[in-house]
């Protein structure tokens, strides 16, 4: 019986070792200057998460607390550009200051959801946020507008780190 656990311990290690092997860390950019980052960013695309599906005029507006954490409001309308409008309010927590490009977003108490900046133009002008599950992504930027090609380029850049792109959705932006 020793023998068969052994086996099965080494089945589901091989097992878990294959499933880390298909989905490598998510790399982040180098460094994040964390008060160029803060302020509005209009949020472009993004493979939405249930409370962001049907949103237009997404916005997220990030500022520094005074004990690092920062402050986070998203806004959007909710269908349509006359549709109710709605905030929330979660919490970014720096989770690698020596990048300060890993955060942990805290929408409820006490789960911190991984968010990775894993682009940022020299500008800070555009950026795209990801995480190691690929599941979600957020193509974002200072003006409600970005240029086709810049966009199509981030396209293929969401699509080489691993992310199916055919989820992702242009955010309706009218202002």
């Amino acid at each position: 019986m020793a023998g068969r656990s052994k086996s099965i311990t080494a089945v589901l290690a091989a097992l878990l070792m294959s499933a880390c092997a298909s989905e490598p860390p998510l790399e982040t950019v180098d460094y994040v200057d964390l008060e160029r980052f803060m302020g509005d960013w209009y949020v472009i695309a993004n493979i939405p998460t249930f409370i962001e599906k049907g949103a237009h005029n997404a916005v997220e507006t990030y500022s520094l607390n005074d004990d690092g954490s920062i402050a986070t409001r998203f806004t959007f309308r909710a269908d349509s550009f006359d549709g109710e409008q709605k905030e929330y309010n979660p919490t970014g927590f720096v989770t690698d200051s020596e990048s300060n490009a890993v955060w942990g977003m805290r929408f409820i108490w006490p789960v911190k959801a991984d968010y990775r900046v894993i682009y940022l133009d020299d500008s800070y002008s555009v950026t795209v946020i990801g995480r190691n599950k690929r599941d979600f992504v957020w193509l974002m930027a200072r003006e409600p507008e970005i240029p086709r090609k810049t966009y199509e380029e981030l396209v293929a850049f969401i699509a080489s780190v691993g992310y199916d792109t055919s989820k992702l959705r242009r955010v309706p932006q009218e202002w």
